[in-house]
């Protein structure tokens, strides 16, 4: 029976972040610009989960209204670009499936987490 290294489980977590540091410097996305840009918090302190799941949803929000927007200016003949039009519409559509799977998974672990016996 194989044992588990508990030093090579640490030492492949330490590539692992050490290979995603790198992506993200070669991408020009620190950590830090991710977290500012989802949360609106930047480097003021450290981002919490609620934090981070109302600037998903503030950026879902802004994706719906800016569909909108321009769904409407189509309407009135004020822009005659469809692709941008549809683009913006499935944009917003792809934005609420994704919040709706979220949804539903943080509902079906707190239902979990209630099931469980203590």
């Amino acid at each position: 029976m194989n044992a588990i290294d508990p030093a090579r489980i640490m030492a492949m977590r330490a590539q692992i972040l050490e290979r995603n540091d790198a992506l993200q410097r070669a991408a020009g996305l620190g950590l830090e610009s991710q977290i500012g840009g989802a949360t609106g918090l930047g480097a003021t302190g450290p981002a919490t989960f609620g934090d981070a799941l109302q600037g998903a949803l503030r950026q879902v929000n802004e994706m719906q209204a800016q569909s909108s927007a321009i769904s409407e200016a189509y309407e009135r003949g004020q822009t005659t670009d469809i692709a941008a039009v549809m683009l913006a519409r499935q944009q917003a559509s792809i934005g609420f499936e994704a919040t709706m799977q979220v949804r539903n998974r943080l509902l079906s672990a707190y239902k979990d987490i209630m099931n469980m016996p203590v």
